[in-house]
């Protein structure tokens, strides 16, 4: 078999490896072990018994100074009041009268193989500052995400085992929401009217997407839009934030203050390891994908995709590595996209930090104080036209005239090609 090509089978398999519990230390190259490793935890329950009483109680005291990880404080959830489950409806495959239609054919949601939360997300998440941080390399990719002036970082290499995050950023409920299988990211507000959600894995996929479910009424959510697909809040959508995959040295060096998940999850993972070896190779076929794909590209072409109003642009990620910086006119609205090197595929090698570099990319709104910028890649990072000041790719001034000024940044995904062009079948392309 060609590396990088893997059987849906093969898939299937390290999906449910995924649930499993496994030796979490720094063994990176041991990822293709999950695929035979025959301690399965599928009910999501294995505890992780690392550490001992002294760090727990450091940890539960919230002590950023011990280095130890710590909790922070969350917004609790609104209690379970499950009347018409979205999870039942999909076995059954039918719903109660007393719910809205489902917005997706039954048949087109399939079983991804684990149960509700056999892939667990990370309900109780704990930090570390950056400083304290010595599991990541520096090319690694973290998932950055800022809600009023409250930095975090969430490592890929954790997410690729837990896909969800339950969290508290700035104030705010949300969740941090990663897909392997295809390649994107999403920051959700938990917030829905008067209640305060919270989600795990439904263990269902939607044209090789995750489907998400949450844990109040149980209904079913796409993880690619946002919206309630079956179940009690069907039609319903979930705002979502600005998310960017940057290298881990971008991230702490510009956040020095900020937060960074632990791997002290609940779980005992291969943290460092990738479980889908290969999956992002060009060439390669979508798991349980049985849409027809948009032939402008393959189906694993890597695309930078931005939704806003129904209006959907898209950016293929070899055009933006070609010239670094992309200006268009999006909803009316002058954007810009920049990519910088430096940071490892999760979906390449055994090992995440020996991924191919597919870099990191930004999406912003070029304007400051009314003046419309433009920008001209310059190393690592990006100089306005107009000042001369330097930038970065998470949109901060760190040099010139306007040095601690910031870009409104816009909500983008990095993804491929036959989830952006599925999900947002009206996208325009822009090459140059």
């Amino acid at each position: 078999m060609h590396r990088g090509i893997l059987s849906f089978t093969t898939v299937g398999v390290l999906l449910l490896a995924a649930c499993g519990s496994t030796d979490d230390g720094d063994d990176a190259t041991a990822a293709t072990d999950a695929a035979s490793d025959t301690d399965t935890d599928t009910d999501g329950d294995a505890a992780d018994t690392d550490g001992d009483a002294a760090d727990d109680a450091a940890a539960e005291s919230g002590d950023a100074s011990s280095g130890v990880p710590f909790a922070v404080d969350q917004i609790e959830s609104s209690p379970r009041n499950v009347t018409a489950s979205g999870l039942d409806a999909w076995n059954a495959r039918a719903v109660p009268e007393s719910v809205p239609a489902p917005l997706v054919d039954f048949a087109e949601i399939r079983s991804g193989g684990p149960p509700p939360d056999g892939i667990p997300p990370v309900d109780e998440p704990r930090f570390l500052q950056p400083a304290d941080v010595d599991f990541l390399a520096e090319n690694e990719p973290v998932l950055a995400l800022e809600i009023d002036g409250d930095a975090r970082a969430y490592p890929v290499q954790i997410l690729t085992w837990h896909e969800i995050v339950n969290d508290t950023v700035g104030g705010v409920p949300v969740s941090v929401t990663y897909c392997p299988l295809c390649n994107s990211a999403v920051a959700y507000d938990r917030r829905l009217g008067d209640q305060i959600l919270d989600f795990g894995t439904s263990g269902l996929l939607w044209n090789s997407a995750l489907v998400m479910y949450d844990r109040q009424t149980e209904t079913l959510w796409s993880h690619f839009t946002g919206e309630g697909i079956i179940g009690e809040l069907t039609g319903q959508a979930l705002d979502d934030f600005p998310l960017a995959t940057v290298a881990w040295s971008t991230w702490r060096d510009a956040n020095p203050d900020g937060l960074v998940l632990s791997r002290e999850t609940g779980f005992s993972r291969q943290y460092g390891a990738n479980p889908y070896p290969g999956y992002d190779n060009v060439d390669g076929v979508p798991f349980l994908f049985e849409g027809e794909v948009d032939g402008r590209y393959t189906a694993l072409t890597r695309i930078v995709g931005v939704e806003r109003d129904g209006e959907a642009l898209g950016i293929p990620l070899i055009d933006l590595q070609a010239q670094q910086v992309v200006a268009a006119e999006f909803d009316g609205s002058p954007l810009v996209a920049w990519w910088t090197d430096g940071v490892a595929s999760a979906l390449d090698t055994s090992a995440i930090s020996q991924g191919q570099d597919v870099g990191a990319t930004g999406v912003f709104v070029p304007v400051v104080d009314g003046t419309e910028l433009t920008f001209t890649p310059n190393g690592d990072g990006f100089v306005d036209d107009q000042t001369g000041s330097t930038w970065n790719v998470l949109g901060d001034a760190v040099d010139g005239p306007l040095a601690g000024s910031e870009l409104e940044a816009l909500s983008h995904v990095d993804t491929f090609w036959f989830a952006w062009s599925t999900f947002r079948p009206d996208t325009v392309v822009v090459t140059e």
